[in-house]
C-alpha cells in the first residue's frame, strides 16, 4: 500500500499543479496550453523535480500526439481543401517550403549540416493551430481576409507534418545511409498509405456501420480506441510514426458519416493526454542550459518572430493579400506551434542538432507561443502603425456602412447575415421596416448587395462601424448570431454609444441568458427554449389538446421567458392606426438633470398606480439592464423603459420630467 501511494503522489502532484495552472490561465484569458508547458517547466527534474521525467510519462505523453494527429486527420476534407486551395497549396506551401530552405540556408552558412538545418527549418515553419485559431474564433475574425489567409497556412502546416514525421527520424542515420533509409520510409509509407486509401473508405464505413446498429455508446468509443491505436501500431511495424498511422486513421473516418459523433467522443482523451504531452515538453526544458544560453535563445526568439513574420506578410502580399491583412496574417502565424515542439521531442532523440541548440530553440518557442495572444491582441494597433493603407481601407469600410444608413431613420442594424439574419431581413422588408445588416462573408455580402439587400461588409464588433449606421439613430439593433463573448463586446458599445437603443440577442443555450441579459441585452432569444416550445406545441396538438388552449399556454411560457414582448417600441407610422392606438407599447423616458423624477425612486413616483409598467432602467456606466427594484433612486442620464397604451404613457412620462 505504501508503495502505491508513493507511485501515486507524483500523478496527484502532476494533476493538481495543472488544474491550478489551467485555472489561472483562463482566467488571465490565456490558452490552457500556456499551463501545461509552465507546470511542466516548474516540476521537472531540470527545476523543482516533484515529477520525473520517466519513460512511463513519454509514452503517455506520445498517445497526446497520436490523439492530435487523429483529430487533424478528421478534419482532413478534401472538398474543404478545394474550396481553399489558393491559401492551402498557394500561400501555406509557400510559407512551409521557404522557412525550409531559409532553416538549410542558415545552417550551410554557420557551418551546419543540412540535416540540422532540414529540422529546424521544419519546427520553425509550424504554428500554433490551438492558440491561433481559438483566438481567431473569439475575436470573430475567422471569415475575415486574414483569417481564412491564416487558416489556410494552418491547414498545410498541418498536412507537412506527415513527412516531416517521416524524415526527421530518419537524419539521425549515417550520412551514407540517409538517402537508403529516407527512401525505405517513403515507401513504406506510400505503400500504407495506398493500401488504406484504397481499401480503407469502404471497410471503415462498413465497420462503423455494424457498429454502430447495436446503439452502445461504450462499443462505439471502444472501437475509435480501437481503429485509432491499430493503425498507429501498423504504422510503428512498418518503421513508421504512431502519429503518422492515427492521421491516417482520422482521414479514413471523415469520409464517413461518423465523424462528428467520433469526434466528440474522442475530445476527452486527446484534451488531457495532448495536455500531458504539453507537460512533458515543459519537463524537456532545462533551465540551467537555457540560462548559460540566453543570447542564443534572444537571438532564436528575434530569428523565430522577426524573420517568420516578413516572410509570411511578403509572401501574403505576393499572393494578392492587402496590406493590412497581410500584417494580421504574419502576427498571427509568427510564433512557433505543438507540432514544432513535437519534431523537438523527435529530433532530441538524434544527434542531428546539438542539445544546447535545442534547448535555446525550445525556450524560444515557447516564449513565442506564449506572446501571441498578445500580438493578436494588440494586432490592430500595430497595423495602424505599420500600414498606411489600413487607415484608408478602415474609413473607406466606414463610409460604405455610412452612406447605406444615412437616410435611414428608426431603422433596425443587423449584425450577422446569415440565415437567421436574412430571414429578419425578409419579415422586416414585409412589414415595410427599413434596416442594415453588417456582415464579414465577403462573398455573401456580394450576392446580397446585387440582389438589392441592404447588407455591407463591416467588422460589427468595431465602435466605428456601429457608429457609422446609424446606432444613434436606429430603433433597435439584433445580434444573429451565437458567439455570446463577441455579442458581449458588441452589448458593450451600444451601451456606451446609444443606451436607450434595444439590442434583442441570440443565444445558443438558455446558460448564456444570464452572460447576455448582464451585458445590456434587452431581450435575449435562446434557441433550446424556442425548439422545445414548438416541439411542445406541435405534441400537444397531436394528441389531442385544443388548439387554443396550446396558443395559450405557449403564449404563458413565452411571456414568463421574455419580458419585454409583451410591448413593442413603436414609430411614427404606427401612430395613424386607430386599432395599434388600443395596444400596450414600450416607450423609453430620458432623464435629464432637471427631470422631476432625478432623485427619486420608483414606489414614491407610482407609476404603476397611473396603469403604466415600469419594464426596466438603463442607467450610464451600469452595462446590465437594471429590474424596477434595482433602480433605487434615479439619477441624471437613466433611461426609463415604461410599458402601457400611449394616453397613460404620455401622463406617465410628464410625472417623470415635470412632476
Amino acid at each position: 500500500m505504501e508503495a502505491t501511494a508513493e507511485a501515486l503522489q507524483p500523478i496527484l502532484v502532476l494533476l493538481a499543479s495543472a488544474v491550478s495552472a489551467v485555472v489561472l490561465c483562463r482566467t488571465l484569458a490565456l490558452p490552457p496550453i500556456v499551463g501545461y508547458l509552465a507546470t511542466g517547466l516548474l516540476l521537472g527534474p531540470h527545476a523543482l523535480g516533484l515529477v520525473s521525467d520517466s519513460a512511463q510519462t513519454h509514452h503517455l505523453a506520445e498517445f497526446g500526439v497520436v490523439f492530435l494527429m487523429f483529430s487533424i486527420g478528421l478534419e482532413f476534407s478534401l472538398p474543404k481543401l478545394r474550396v481553399m486551395r489558393r491559401e492551402v497549396f498557394g500561400l501555406g506551401l509557400a510559407q512551409v517550403a521557404a522557412t525550409v530552405a531559409l532553416g538549410v540556408g542558415l545552417a550551410l552558412l554557420l557551418g551546419g549540416s543540412w540535416q540540422a538545418g532540414l529540422v529546424l527549418g521544419g519546427v520553425a515553419a509550424m504554428s500554433s493551430t490551438a492558440i491561433v485559431s481559438k483566438l481567431l474564433a473569439e475575436r470573430a475574425e475567422l471569415d475575415t481576409v486574414h483569417g481564412r489567409a491564416i487558416i489556410g497556412v494552418l491547414l498545410f502546416q498541418d498536412i507537412a507534418v506527415v513527412p516531416l514525421l517521416i524524415l526527421v527520424p530518419a537524419l539521425g542515420q549515417p550520412a551514407s545511409e540517409i538517402g537508403w533509409v529516407i527512401g525505405v520510409a517513403l515507401l513504406k509509407a506510400t505503400v500504407v498509405l495506398a493500401a488504406l486509401l484504397l481499401a480503407g473508405p469502404r471497410v471503415m464505413r462498413t465497420w462503423f456501420g455494424i457498429v454502430a446498429r447495436r446503439r452502445s455508446t461504450e462499443l462505439f468509443v471502444l472501437n475509435v480506441l480501437l481503429i485509432t491505436l491499430a493503425l498507429a501500431y501498423v504504422t510503428a511495424l512498418a518503421g513508421l510514426s504512431l502519429a503518422l498511422g492515427a492521421f491516417l486513421a482520422g482521414m479514413l473516418i471523415s469520409e464517413t458519416e461518423y465523424r462528428y459523433q467520433v469526434e466528440e467522443d474522442i475530445k476527452p482523451f486527446r484534451d488531457v493526454l495532448l495536455g500531458l504531452f504539453f507537460v512533458t515538453v515543459g519537463m524537456m526544458l532545462d533551465v540551467g542550459v537555457v540560462a548559460g544560453k540566453l543570447w542564443l535563445v534572444a537571438l532564436l526568439l528575434a530569428l523565430l518572430v522577426g524573420v517568420k513574420f516578413a516572410l509570411i506578410a511578403g509572401l501574403a502580399r505576393a499572393f494578392g493579400v492587402a496590406p493590412g491583412p497581410a500584417l494580421r496574417t504574419a502576427l498571427a502565424l509568427a510564433q512557433g506551434g505543438e507540432f514544432g515542439l513535437v519534431l523537438i521531442a523527435l529530433a532530441s532523440g538524434s544527434a542531428v542538432v546539438a542539445q544546447p541548440v535545442l534547448q535555446a530553440l525550445l525556450a524560444a518557442m515557447v516564449l513565442s507561443m506564449l506572446a501571441t495572444p498578445f500580438l493578436i491582441g494588440a494586432s490592430d494597433r500595430i497595423v495602424m502603425r505599420l500600414s498606411r493603407t489600413e487607415w484608408m481601407l478602415r474609413s473607406l469600410e466606414v463610409h460604405r456602412v455610412a452612406v447605406q444608413s444615412l437616410e435611414t431613420e428608426r431603422h433596425v442594424i443587423v449584425l450577422g447575415y446569415g440565415r437567421n439574419g436574412q430571414r429578419l431581413a425578409r419579415l422586416l422588408e414585409a412589414e415595410g421596416v427599413r434596416y442594415i445588416a453588417l456582415d464579414l462573408d465577403p462573398e455573401r455580402v456580394r450576392e446580397a448587395a446585387l440582389a438589392g439587400d441592404t447588407v455591407v461588409f463591416a467588422d460589427c464588433s468595431r465602435r466605428e462601424a456601429l457608429v457609422a449606421a446609424g446606432i444613434l439613430r436606429a430603433a433597435a439593433v439584433v445580434v444573429t448570431f451565437a458567439d455570446t463573448a463577441a455579442a458581449v463586446r458588441v452589448l458593450a458599445h451600444v451601451h456606451a454609444l446609444a443606451p436607450s437603443v434595444p439590442v434583442i440577442a441570440r443565444a445558443r443555450e438558455e446558460s448564456d441568458i444570464a452572460k447576455l441579459s448582464a451585458a445590456g441585452a434587452s431581450e435575449v432569444v435562446p434557441e433550446a427554449l424556442e425548439s422545445g416550445l414548438m416541439l411542445a406545441s406541435h405534441t400537444l396538438v397531436w394528441v389531442g389538446v385544443p388548439l387554443n388552449r396550446v396558443v395559450r399556454r405557449i403564449r404563458a411560457v413565452r411571456d414568463q421567458q421574455y419580458g419585454l414582448l409583451r410591448g413593442l417600441f413603436y414609430g411614427a407610422s404606427e401612430e395613424s392606426d386607430t386599432v395599434e392606438q388600443a395596444q400596450p407599447r414600450l416607450h423609453s423616458v430620458t432623464l435629464a438633470a432637471n427631470a422631476f423624477g432625478v432623485g427619486r425612486s420608483l414606489p414614491e413616483l407610482a407609476l404603476e398606480d397611473a396603469g403604466v409598467q415600469v419594464k426596466a432602467v438603463r442607467r450610464p456606466g451600469v452595462a446590465r439592464r437594471l429590474a424596477p427594484e434595482d433602480a433605487g433612486t434615479l439619477q441624471q442620464g437613466d433611461v426609463v423603459v415604461l410599458l402601457g397604451v400611449p394616453d397613460l404613457l404620455a401622463a406617465a412620462e410628464i410625472r417623470l420630467l415635470q412632476g
